[in-house]
């Protein structure tokens, strides 16, 4: 993977202060820890809004985790591309029928450490029903799911549950959005 914000020792000292800062400033809170495993598919849910995005980057800051992102190609265009991609993005062009659960299995079984975060949704609008193909990472990986949320109605953003797929999918994802049934988005009528 590319070098990120975590990778200098300079940043990595500054950025959890002004992670913090951040979150204090606009009134959040960090509920749960982050889990103390090398690898594991991160979901970031729910995804209704582009201020998900820079609450999420404070937590992360803020516990100094190192998290990939996946997100649509054209925010890695022009001047803001090098940015995104320090920031820890991983560009997935949505237009191409390519194998991007296949692609992600491969990249995990490359590294020793990984945390990507993926919006179950694939998008801020309305979905009738949650895209799959962060579960078959998780499956095809042998690894777990941890339960990331960013809850807009009481200002609480972190990580819940750490939950390990059993391969039925049905019931899995019906545990998966009972956890998630709670938690409101910055426009919940896109949940």
């Amino acid at each position: 993977m590319q070098r990120t914000i975590f990778d200098s020792p300079i940043l990595r000292h500054i950025l959890p202060g002004l992670g913090r800062l951040m979150l204090r400033i606009f009134g959040w809170k960090i509920e749960g820890e982050f889990p103390d495993l090398p690898k594991y598919i991160l979901i970031g849910a729910p995804h209704t809004s582009n201020w998900d995005f820079p609450v999420g980057i404070a937590i992360c800051f803020a516990r100094q985790q190192k998290v990939y992102w996946m997100g649509k190609h054209t925010l890695f265009w022009g001047p803001l591309g090098p940015i995104a991609r320090w920031l820890g993005g991983i560009p997935v062009d949505r237009r191409k029928s390519n194998s991007l659960v296949e692609q992600m299995v491969h990249v995990y079984g490359e590294h020793e450490r990984l945390v990507v975060a993926i919006p179950p949704e694939g998008t801020r609008k309305k979905v009738e029903k949650w895209k799959t193909g962060f579960y078959y990472i998780a499956l095809g990986s042998q690894l777990p799911i941890v339960l990331g949320f960013i809850d807009f109605g009481r200002k609480v953003g972190g990580c819940g549950e750490v939950f390990y797929p059993t391969g039925d999918i049905e019931a899995d994802m019906a545990k998966i959005r009972a956890f998630y049934a709670p938690i409101k988005g910055k426009n919940p009528e896109n949940q």
